[in-house]
């Protein structure tokens, strides 16, 4: 044993003693433990154990704890401090033992720990340099860290400055992800050290870099020269290229030997392309590229690739009320005239043909190569059906029809496809006066018809309806002898008569003088459409093929109650201008105009008024023998 243990054992308490209480005097509790001086001598150790650390100042630091949300810091102070996890910018890398700078904020919190900032030690450390760059102007390395609203973080010396994303790029930036974790030149645009704040941007750098190729370009620019850009913004006119420090406009028209429609249809916001120099104006800078350029004319050795008679094919591209313009390849289009469409059908637009995108064969019919025009045709690909047609289809020869179309003057009835005829209003009916197509047919409705006649040179085709049927005139001649009474049902109203619909679809024509009305200026006044009349024939001509009828002639022989009830139904009713519609039809108003006719009238009215004046004189006699008989009385 040795004699440091051997005293150490004599000078122990005895492990049996037990501990004496109340045997302490008043002096001896107020006796203080330590004197003045050596209270002195501890305080001054204590300050001495602290040399060197100072508020406001950067100190060195050693890890010692690493949790979730914080990093424990021990700087030889009585109490460790704690910094966010946040502030470094690599977490990952921490580790216990390693040593830190911080900043001492406060050497005693309320709750009695160090406040230290790693942050605020790292702007301290930097800001110098920071400054120094801020004022120079001079460009700073930073690596883009993470987004944050308005832009993006840069690390810059350890220290975390903004970069809104207005400063990211020269053109406007939507995704920002695709900068993060690379590194760039920044110039620094705002400082502000009590707030720590520093605002960076990559713009001014790149535009400065972009101010010294554009001095350069410039300086080299000419006419003619090709040179490689890139889209810079697309409009409806045309395309900006940036050539690198400097714009040109790439017109619309310089796109393409074809036709465009839009400039997106050729490029994209960001492509990379080759364009040639047209115009310079260095005065106003003003720069016009073609992309077309790079390429040949295509209207060089035209006539080689299209001569004229050569059948080829083509994309229709543009439709006008004259035609459809067809692209032969890109830059080369030909006009198809509405003309030069169909051998057959009545083209009343192209649009009824074609459409834009439709592939169509054509046949080369003319080519202008100093006025760079090519006339196509579509129809020259197929025979021509007109060759052979008056073969075909003999003058009287009976068919079966559809009606295509109605017009005022007649029907276009399709005999086969793509084959019409006209039937003119004259040639619908034997017994009636067409005025409209549409009083006979309907689009659609299938009927008989005779082909009249077949002009080769005119391309037309006249057919028949009436003639598909036997003239029924002969045998109306006794349904309609003259002085036979009917009935007629009025369809038309004319100034000088009305036309009437009679049994066996004959039309027929009463005279304003023969409606049997006195003093009446026009039918207007006391007729109307669908009323029924009685009616006697005075007029009955097969060769004209005319009826006209009377009603004066049917009331002659008529006791006078018939035609006091027929001027009943007709009293006059004065009409205006307005309202009466004078009827075009030179043919029916001619019905009226007949000579005999009018002499018949005339007759008519002789009679009919020899009617009147019997029955006013019988009238009277009556009313004088009435009075007579009462005077006796």
């Amino acid at each position: 044993m040795s004699e440091e243990t051997l005293q150490a054992v004599v000078t122990a308490p005895d492990a049996d003693a037990k501990p004496e209480y109340g045997n302490i005097s008043i002096e001896e509790l107020d006796t203080p433990e330590y004197s003045d001086e050596e209270r002195q001598q501890f305080a001054a150790m204590y300050e001495s154990s602290f040399t060197g650390i100072k508020e406001g100042e950067i100190v060195k630091g050693r890890i010692v704890g690493i949790h979730p949300q914080e990093v424990l810091i021990d700087i030889g102070f009585k109490s460790e401090g704690a910094i966010s996890i946040r502030e470094f910018s690599d977490p990952e890398g921490i580790e216990i033992g390693h040593e830190v700078e911080v900043f001492l904020e406060n050497v005693e919190d309320l709750e009695g720990r160090v406040v230290l900032s790693k942050q605020k030690a790292d702007f301290m450390r930097v800001w110098d340099e920071i400054k120094d760059s801020h004022d120079a102007g001079t460009t700073v390395k930073g690596k883009l860290t993470r987004r944050i609203k308005g832009g993006i973080v840069v690390d810059l010396f350890g220290v975390e400055a903004f970069l809104p994303g207005s400063q990211i790029d020269i053109r406007q930036v939507k995704n920002f992800d695709q900068f993060l974790g690379r590194q760039f030149d920044f110039k620094i645009i705002k400082l502000n050290k009590a707030r720590r704040n520093i605002v960076v941007s990559r713009r001014a750098v790149l535009e400065e870099e972009r101010e010294k190729l554009r001095r350069e370009i410039i300086k080299e620019l000419e006419e003619g020269q090709v040179r490689e850009g890139v889209v810079k913004n697309i409009t409806d006119f045309g395309a900006f290229i940036d050539l690198g420090g400097i714009d040109g406009l790439l017109h619309i028209t310089d796109m393409s030997w074809g036709r465009v429609s839009h400039p997106s249809e050729m490029v994209s916001i960001g492509d990379r392309i080759k364009v040639k120099v047209l115009n310079y104006d260095r005065e106003r800078e003003r720069i016009s590229l073609g992309l077309k350029q790079l390429t040949s004319h295509p209207w060089e050795m035209i006539d080689e690739r299209f001569p004229e008679q050569t059948q080829t094919q083509g994309k229709v591209v543009s439709i006008t009320d004259y035609g459809a313009f067809v692209e032969l390849e890109e830059g080369i289009e030909g006009l198809v005239h509405i003309s030069e469409m169909s051998w057959t059908q009545h083209v009343r637009h192209p649009s009824k043909l074609v459409s834009i995108g439709d592939a169509v064969d054509v046949i080369v019919l003319k080519l202008d190569k100093e006025a760079q025009k090519i006339s196509l045709g579509m129809k020259q690909t197929d025979p021509d059906p007109w060759d052979e047609l008056d073969a075909n289809y003999p003058a009287g020869r009976k068919l079966e029809g559809t009606v295509k179309s109605l017009t005022n003057f007649g029907a276009f009835v399709e005999i086969e496809e793509g084959i019409d005829g006209l039937v003119h209003i004259s040639d619908m009916s034997w017994t009636r006066r067409i005025r409209q197509a549409s009083e006979m047919f309907k689009k659609g409705d299938e009927i008989s018809v005779v082909v009249t006649e077949v002009d080769k040179k005119r391309r037309r085709i006249s057919l028949s309806h009436k003639l598909a049927f036997d003239n029924p005139w002969p045998k109306l001649s006794g349904e309609f002898a003259v002085g036979t009474s009917t009935t007629g049902k009025i369809s038309r109203i004319l100034e000088r008569g009305v036309v009437v619909y009679l049994d066996s679809d004959v039309d027929g024509f009463v005279p304003l003088s023969q409606l049997g009305i006195e003093n009446l200026e026009t039918p207007h006044q006391s007729f109307e459409i669908d009323q029924e009349i009685p009616l006697k024939v005075i007029e009955f001509d097969e060769q004209e093929k005319k009826v006209v009828l009377s009603v004066l002639e049917f009331l002659k022989d008529k006791d006078q109650s018939e035609v006091d009830e027929y001027l009943t139904e007709h009293p006059i009713k004065p009409v205006t201008i307005d309202e009466i519609v004078a009827d075009e039809d030179e043919e029916m108003e001619s019905w009226g105009s007949d000579e005999s006719t009018e002499k018949k009238g005339d007759e008519a009215n002789k009679n009919h008024s020899a009617i009147a004046s019997s029955d006013s004189t019988e009238s009277e006699d009556s009313a004088t023998r009435d009075d007579d008989t009462e005077s006796k009385e």
